[in-house]
């Protein structure tokens, strides 16, 4: 028979592996298939930049992942919201985000990074492409890779966003991007231990979408550039549209036949506030099936008035009604619906690139990739030196520490973290986050903005898990007691 400390010591490994143990996806045609279910990961998410843009400065040494007590914070509100996956823009490669990667893991929150920054020489000039892609723009690049590859959460990275947003930009910023989309996926071939899907973020700007689309989804050659899947910034639906006069029937006649999986990459119109969210159900409908969901902008309320949340100096937040109206959104959507594949999807196959597949004359129709710039292929084939690799640890205590007050101004108490069952994700609960009683007043006014285009589980759920849990490691702790 086993000491008790031998079955104490072997406890832990079996509570860690249910903790952290969202699985990785893949795509098999139009959708992000869970690899451990095999069911359709419809993105369910919102766009994550606390501080917004100018609060990402590298000599500060943190970044949006790298404060473990905020992103518990964040992860738990966005848990309850019904979040299961998140994009995030800016990040240092040099930093160790392994907390706040495991955190987001546990709350069953997937993450979609982009490898760029706004800093000079950390993203693609979409003046002048060539002067940016170069060795020390892939480096960083790749740096992103190498630090969040390690991560089962981790779905996807953005090549770049809104390189093109007219006719002008689309002339030469086309082949560079695929460029690099080429670089980076043989880059995740060499160095990482499993497919990572790699994509573009478009502009919803409709005098290119469709030439970007089909430049960024066509083959060529066997070169790898092609983009994995596609991402789309739209701003289309405000308070009072429909599927019509959003031209949301466009976009889904448009990518009805994609080879790849699109989703809103940002979406969200702020022009009447608070926002309805009416579109949600439009786009996980039936109609819109075809795409794989979107990301709201964004959750940290910044200057351009985008909102879910207020984070005040001290980390104290504040829900809006925003949160609230789409957290009763999401609570609607037909989770077992979301969650059915669709076998035909895998049949749809991209086109061989082609100049008949653009339709605007100004649009590139180039579709010879630029070679790999000097040093490169050396970075491609034998890695970045020093690479900060992370790899996911123990989040500790899962208690929100912060104070945290719902839309009415009254203070949330017992925030904290569920931690999701084995090959999950999280889902939409049904709850109410927000207290019920006299509102405050704060965030009910519909106002006006000067720009509209741009900028859980229930705890009956939970608790239930955890009862099964207990009981379950009760079955394992008696079963060695007898070996």
């Amino acid at each position: 028979m086993p000491s008790f400390s031998r079955v104490a010591a072997l406890l832990p490994a079996l509570f860690s592996s249910i903790a952290y143990a969202v699985q990785p996806v893949e795509i098999r045609g139009q959708d992000f298939i869970n690899t451990a279910t095999d069911k359709r990961v419809m993105i369910i998410g919102v766009d994550y930049q606390p501080g917004g843009q100018g609060a990402y400065n590298p000599t500060n040494s943190e970044d949006p992942l790298t404060d473990g007590d905020k992103c518990l914070r964040d992860a738990t509100l966005m848990q309850k919201l019904g979040v299961n996956t998140i994009r995030v823009y800016n990040l240092d490669p040099t930093l160790d985000h392994s907390k706040c990667a495991s955190i987001f893991n546990a709350a069953g929150i997937y993450m979609i990074l982009d490898v760029n920054s706004p800093l000079p020489g950390e993203s693609i000039n979409r003046a002048e492409p060539w002067t940016s892609y170069n060795s020390d723009y892939l480096t960083r690049a790749f740096g992103i890779i190498e630090n969040f590859k390690g991560f089962p959460n981790t779905m996807a990275f953005f090549s770049a966003n809104e390189v093109m947003n007219d006719l002008s930009t689309a002339e030469f910023n086309p082949q560079y991007i695929r460029a690099v989309q080429r670089d980076m996926k043989n880059y995740i071939k060499n160095h990482a231990d499993r497919t990572i899907p790699v994509g573009y973020s478009a502009a919803d700007v409709r005098e290119i979408l469709h030439d970007t689309w089909a430049y960024m989804q066509c083959i060529h050659d066997e070169d790898e550039s092609s983009s994995d899947f596609f991402g789309l910034n739209s701003y289309s639906w405000c308070n009072g549209d429909n599927y019509q006069t959003s031209t949301y029937d466009g976009l889904a006649t448009m990518f009805a036949d994609s080879a790849v999986p699109v989703f809103f990459s940002e979406y969200g119109c702020n022009r009447v506030m608070p926002r309805d969210f009416d579109e949600v159900q439009a786009l996980y409908g039936d109609q819109m099936r075809a795409l794989s969901g979107g990301l709201v902008y964004e959750y940290s309320h910044e200057e351009a008035n985008y909102g879910l949340v207020e984070i005040d100096q001290d980390g104290s937040v504040a829900l809006m009604k925003d949160y609230d109206n789409l957290q009763s959104q999401f609570n609607k959507l037909d989770l077992s619906a979301l969650e059915a594949t669709n076998p035909q999807s895998t049949e749809l196959k991209a086109p061989e690139c082609d100049g008949s597949l653009i339709t605007a004359e100004q649009f590139s129709k180039n579709f010879t990739i630029p070679a790999v710039c000097p040093g490169c292929q050396d970075l491609i084939d034998n890695g970045i030196e020093n690479p900060t690799n992370g790899a996911l640890v123990d989040i500790g205590d899962t208690n929100v520490k912060q104070k945290v007050t719902g839309s009415n101004g009254q203070q949330i108490n017992d925030l904290s973290l569920n931690v999701v069952s084995n090959d999950g994700s999280n889902t939409p609960g049904g709850e109410n986050t927000s207290p019920s009683g006299t509102d405050s007043g704060n965030n009910d006014n519909p106002s006006q903005t000067g720009d509209a285009a741009q900028p859980s589980e229930t705890e009956g759920a939970a608790s239930h898990m955890s009862f099964n849990f207990g009981l379950a490691m009760m079955g394992v702790f008696v079963y060695m007691l007898t070996l």
